[in-house]
């Protein structure tokens, strides 16, 4: 497949519940403080969940970086901006959107955000950490991005013809992180376009716990090895609401 990587759709369970839009928004911004302290512990922020929701109601937490507190402070941006882009039917699975939540969550990180590697000043290329196993190199950008922007293309493409939004939801989060399109925030932006293309479909969203971070990050290093993408889909959907809640 044009997204480079593959999957054994026969062996996982794929069929979520649908409802309306309104509800899967409702829930989503319900859990709002957990998505984002799930999504700040992912990336290794030692703030608390009763200090986020501290945060999020716009009262400072003291003792901690403040690069930490940016990051948590943008991940809520984020998901508000990415509720209301569903709400007002402005979401779509394309570069556009992933490119504005980008800036959103990576601003303050990102050697440049909004945009593709390339696309800037800057162009060079980058790597993911494996630990034991070396590095996952990403494509590189080519002139003004061009390269990315081509593979960002054909994997979009593929994915759009997939049957069912799970399987496209699912597979646009393992696309954006194995092509790493952004210096920063890639696993981040494609879990928000994920969820986008869930809600816009009438799906819940889905958190990756906390307290699955080391399960994720170990399943995520597999992938990064050997482009078999059948494990994560299996995890992802375990953590939907719906699964974990059984």
């Amino acid at each position: 497949m044009a997204v480079g990587f593959t999957w054994n759709v026969d062996a996982v369970d794929i069929e979520l519940e649908r409802h309306s839009v309104e509800r899967a928004l409702w829930r989503f911004r319900k859990t709002l403080p957990g998505f984002v302290w799930d999504a700040a512990v992912l990336e290794g922020n030692p703030f608390t969940f009763p200090e986020v929701q501290t945060l999020m109601e716009g009262v400072t937490v003291g003792g901690h970086r403040i690069s930490d507190e940016r990051q948590v402070v943008a991940l809520a941006e984020s998901m508000q901006v990415l509720g209301d882009m569903v709400e007002g039917a402005d979401f779509h699975l394309d570069k556009v959107t992933s490119d504005r939540l980008q800036f959103v969550i990576a601003k303050d990180e990102a050697l440049e955000a909004g945009h593709f590697r390339g696309e800037g000043s800057l162009n060079i290329n980058i790597s993911v950490n494996l630990g034991e196993y070396g590095s996952h190199t990403p494509p590189e950008p080519g002139p003004n991005g061009s390269a990315l922007i081509a593979v960002f293309d054909e994997g979009l493409k593929s994915i759009l013809a997939l049957p069912d939004p799970v399987q496209q939801s699912i597979a646009y989060f393992l696309f954006a992180a194995l092509n790493q399109f952004y210096f920063d925030g890639n696993k981040r932006t494609g879990r928000a376009m994920m969820n986008g293309h869930l809600m816009t479909h009438g799906i819940d969203a889905i958190s990756v716990p906390a307290a699955r971070r080391l399960e994720f990050n170990t399943l995520m290093v597999d992938f990064y090895r050997t482009r078999e993408a059948t494990a994560m889909f299996e995890f992802l959907l375990s953590c939907h609401p719906d699964r974990a809640a059984v």
